[in-house]
């Protein structure tokens, strides 16, 4: 793709392309019917229900409005409106014409899109059922593995696949083996046939396998999707009664030199190769009682600002791909922070707390996934409090400035209870569990100090930060950490990052992420895939593809 191209991954239903979104009671229904000429970049058509990034932001789009202006939805059902035809995955001449670097944000961005339908389903009780009405391939049976349930249906024909190494050269998009395995249990040696066989399973034999759950004949499929999703719908608290927050458009500026919102700002130093993201408490006092945070509705700071912070995020991670290092910084007053965490946590059983709450966790995960180095800065005017304090947490060092001469100017970190486990990492840790690998003495030691304003040299005790320089010290310290990081290779750094943020015990998220930074990224770089006469470039071309048939 174009380096001059800018990707929007905000839209609203108004301008989709590709998804119908509607609604009947506890029940929403999400067509695919993608538009065959609306890429979102020139030069391929999107056959057969196939996606790119495009439909991916709108996919994106449509589940958070379900969240946030449909409380009284339960269950969404994913489904095909091509005939004959669920979704045949990602569309492989995108694939083939895009550089390394799209292609690799693309599958991140599709894994956690797939990734946030289960954190829904786990922690929201929106539940998803998917209503395979036809041909179910790659990226298509990954989206409908991410779902609770599957049914397919039963018309001789319909199969589910994951054909990507016998066609493509390339992986299964590595949500897709992690799903087989880790979610759907599906024995090793079926799922190696499953992967290897280009035509897919179908019928009772897809079912026996676990790759669905239930298969149906056509006549009785409509009927049979309701009944599931209805019974789906009995696992779930959300209210029939509650009242939806619209979500209006961000307002946002982009400059060269960044992007400005109400709460985040994205300031760039090109040359240095780096981006300084700031986060800003309120201004204002916030509501406290869920009349006024309902009041407040899509302006209530925690909220809008969850929705800045994911913007930026994915505007630096496709758009600005040079920029290899954040510095993470806050500012504003820490007490209105922890004011807005002690409503969070008052009332995280409502529905739009709980989502808020949802939303805040899904974004510090898209940064904690981030091939970027993430150097928290705390100094004068900081307010790294509750919430914020996730940011220092994230990154891979702190710097904290000590001013021993004048103290009442020091910055402060300040714990909250939101640190212990409502905002975890993908790991289902905290970021200080896994920060001190779950020891109960160092998080004790940090737990008894919630409320207190901690300075730099009682955050260095505690653990909490990774280097507290004084005044005379700050800056040099800082510039040759930089100028450090910036000459590293950024491979290099990339699979050391993601190495060290995730220690510890292992999970689904954790592999789907872990195999696509290493194992899909290096396929990725392989003549096999993508050298002239690689699987990946020759698909739909008639020629067949040449490989290197050394065992790397």
């Amino acid at each position: 793709m174009s380096a001059s191209f800018v990707v929007n991954y905000e839209t609203s239903p108004e301008k989709y392309r590709h998804w119908a979104l509607s609604s009947d009671g506890p029940i929403a229904t999400l067509t695919m019917k993608v538009d065959e000429d609306g890429g979102l970049c020139e030069g391929y058509k999107l056959k057969l229900n196939s996606y790119d990034l495009g439909v991916d932001i709108e996919l994106h789009d449509a589940v958070q409005r379900i969240r946030f202006e449909h409380p009284e939805v339960r269950t969404v059902v994913i489904t095909g409106g091509r005939d004959r035809i669920f979704c045949s995955g990602a569309n492989i001449f995108m694939l083939g014409k895009s550089s390394h670097a799209w292609k690799v944000n693309f599958c991140k961005f599709t894994n956690e899109t797939r990734n946030g339908l289960e954190d829904s389903s786990q922690h929201s009780g929106l539940k998803f059922l998917a209503a395979v009405n036809g041909a179910c391939a790659g990226g298509g049976y990954e989206l409908a593995a991410a779902c609770d349930e599957i049914i397919l249906v039963d018309d001789r024909s319909s199969a589910v696949s994951l054909p990507e190494v016998p066609l493509l050269g390339v992986l299964p998009g590595t949500g897709g083996l992690t799903r087989l395995t880790d979610k759907r249990k599906v024995r090793h040696d079926h799922a190696d046939i499953f992967c290897t066989t280009s035509e897919g399973v179908r019928g009772q034999k897809a079912k026996d396998w676990k790759l669905v759950d239930e298969i149906v004949k056509p006549a009785a499929f409509v009927e049979t999707v309701r009944a599931h999703a209805l019974k789906l719908a009995e696992q779930s608290d959300r209210p029939a009664d509650g009242k939806g927050v619209k979500l209006t458009p961000l307002q946002r500026s982009f400059s060269e030199n960044g992007v400005d919102y109400e709460f985040v700002s994205v300031k760039f130093d090109r040359a240095a190769r780096t981006a300084t993201i700031t986060v800003k408490a309120p201004a204002k006092d916030q509501p406290s009682d869920m009349a006024g945070i309902e009041a407040a509705s899509v302006h209530w700071w925690p909220l809008q600002m969850g929705r800045e912070l994911d913007d930026a995020i994915l505007h630096l991670r496709t758009n600005e791909i040079d920029i290899g290092t954040w510095l993470l910084k806050t500012e504003g007053d820490a007490e209105k922070v922890l004011a807005c965490d002690k409503s969070l946590l008052a009332h995280q059983s409502h529905w739009l707390v709980r989502e808020t709450i949802g939303l805040l966790r899904r974004t510090f995960a898209r940064i904690d996934v981030s091939s970027r180095s993430l150097f928290a800065l705390i100094d004068e005017g900081s307010c790294f409090a509750g919430t914020l304090a996730e940011l220092a947490f994230a990154a891979d060092r702190s710097y904290m400035l000590a001013l021993p001469d004048t103290p009442e100017a020091a910055p402060r970190l300040a714990l909250s209870d939101m640190n212990f486990g409502l905002l975890p990492l993908i790991t289902g840790q905290s970021r200080l569990s896994r920060r001190f690998y779950d020891d109960d003495v160092p998080l004790s030691a940090a737990r008894a100090q919630i409320g207190n304003a901690l300075d730099a040299d009682a955050a260095m005790a505690l653990g909490l930060i990774t280097s507290n320089p004084d005044d005379i010290d700050w800056a040099d310290e800082i510039r040759l950490a930089l100028e450090e990081r910036a000459s590293m290779s950024p491979d290099a750094l990339t699979g050391m990052e993601a190495n060290l943020r995730f220690n510890g015990k292992e999970n689904m998220a954790t592999r789907v992420f872990g195999r696509l930074s290493a194992w899909q990224n290096w396929i990725f770089n392989r003549p096999n895939a993508v050298g002239e006469a690689g699987a990946l470039k020759v698909y739909g071309s008639g020629s067949k593809a040449k490989f290197d048939f050394d065992r790397v």
